[in-house]
């Protein structure tokens, strides 16, 4: 059976980049920043995107480009003899599902909020209010559970059509649309009134303002926002790969990804940083930034219905463009592991991911007392062990499968990454690859696990 492949290089760059590009660019990358100085933060995220990030996203797409198949078949074809390289392609398998069983339910929080202010649901609300919707929303099983099942279905629907004809073609015109929302929405969040003091704080570095956070510490989480923005080490990206022709090297393809994927997330602070210093609201406020302090700061701006509505319309497309790259990851490995057609992968799966997503959404109502890892409910449970275990482990894994002899070997993995027309990756590199790089992700690795 021929490998399916996608219908143009701008379908590859927008679903690889719809993959990387989620709900960790909109409200995890400005309130890290908020948290770590402002614009020092910033550049060390983007000298670290280039020498961490786009080196081992190449090692993933290698992997898939030259083996044409998913993760454990990849694995096997490029592997040598009698080694078992292809034992961590099910750990790939066993990632994704787990980042499944919590990402379709915060997935479906957007879309419920995009229903909630585009149907007038905070109308007339006293600021205060807010924060009650938002509770209302956690103790729903019922709403919780719809608006999750709402994401799943729509996401294997997506999935059980060819690549070209689903996922390429959805993937298209969501992102092109989540880029026309964010540059409507950073151009009106600079017009507001003292808009500029957001800027100047996100944009300008200030080092007296980075060693008050501790610049050990900022360069850390900068390191760790580089490397998880991509979702690399779960073979999420290597499929994709494993779908494109060799016209391209891959050090340029995933330079373009790095820069779409940079591109939303410091866009989403042009919206978010001037709005909360234009409103008094601090920026630095974690995971209720999304749900508790933009409602509050739309609900105080003339036409906020609209752009509460625009903003959360924007983030369905940034966590669903995610969502279904990664079932399609999991209908690759299923058609290629087990032989089934697309229309029983997607059956099988969308049932199996369905039953696997209702624990994350009973973890805030029913199973409240229900703690997995430590006091974190189910979804930071879910969280920690994909972030900080897999994910690095994955990365670390691949990593050591192109550059060692013990694996795929350098040469195989620089042969494939220089194939095509485009920016090539330096044989010099060979050195920090086998020496450096994996010392920082152990770093990443061991202070995540701390």
């Amino acid at each position: 059976m021929n490998r399916e492949g996608f219908k143009s290089r701008l379908g590859f760059l927008l679903v690889s980049a719809g993959c990387a590009i989620g709900i960790g660019n909109v409200w995890k990358f400005p309130y890290v920043t908020g948290e770590n100085g402002g614009g020092v933060f910033v550049l060390f995220y983007l000298l670290f995107l280039i020498i961490m990030g786009i080196p081992v996203l190449t090692m993933e797409l290698a992997v898939g480009r030259a083996s044409r198949k998913s993760a454990v078949l990849g694995y096997r074809a490029l592997e040598p003899a009698g080694s078992k390289w292809h034992i961590h392609g099910w750990f790939c398998v066993a990632g994704c599902i787990m980042l499944m069983m919590y990402y379709t339910t915060v997935s479906g929080w957007m879309l419920g909020y995009f229903f909630k202010f585009a149907g007038g649901a905070f109308e007339g609300m006293s600021i205060d209010g807010v924060d009650s919707v938002f509770f209302n929303m956690l103790g729903s099983p019922s709403e919780m559970g719809i608006f999750m099942a709402v994401t799943v279905l729509a996401g294997f629907l997506v999935c059980s059509f060819k690549l070209q004809s689903g996922l390429e073609k959805i993937t298209k015109i969501m992102m092109l649309g989540l880029l026309a929302l964010i540059s409507v929405l950073a151009v009106h969040s600079l017009t507001l009134p003292g808009a500029s003091e957001g800027v100047k704080f996100y944009l300008l570095p200030d080092f007296k303002r980075a060693a008050q956070a501790g610049l050990g510490h900022v360069i850390t989480a900068a390191m760790n926002q580089a490397f998880f923005t991509l979702s690399l080490g779960i073979a999420a990206m290597e499929v994709f790969g494993s779908y494109m022709n060799r016209s391209h090297t891959l050090t340029g393809e995933a330079a373009r990804i790095c820069a779409l994927d940079t591109f939303v997330a410091i866009v989403a602070g042009l919206i978010i940083f001037p709005a909360c210093f234009s409103f008094g609201v601090e920026p630095a406020q974690g995971p209720s930034l999304i749900f508790i302090t933009l409602p509050r700061v739309f609900l105080s701006m003339a036409g906020g219905r609209l752009w509460g509505s625009l903003f959360f319309l924007f983030m369905t497309f940034a966590s669903f463009s995610t969502v279904i790259a990664v079932f399609e990851n999991l209908q690759a490995n299923a058609m290629d592991n087990f032989g089934w057609s697309r229309q029983k992968a997607t059956i099988i799966n969308g049932v199996f991911i369905l039953l696997a997503s209702i624990p994350c959404v009973l973890g805030y109502n029913l199973w409240i007392d229900v703690h997995i890892i430590g006091a974190r409910d189910i979804l930071d449970s879910e969280d920690f062990i994909v972030s900080n275990l897999l994910l690095p482990l994955g990365s670390l894994v691949y990593l050591l499968f192109c550059v060692s002899k013990w694996g795929w070997g350098f040469e195989n993995y620089l042969e494939e990454a220089n194939a095509g027309k485009g920016l090539k990756m330096s044989r010099r590199f060979k050195p920090f690859f086998q020496y450096v790089l994996p010392v920082l992700i152990l770093v990443i690795l061991i202070q995540g696990l701390i």
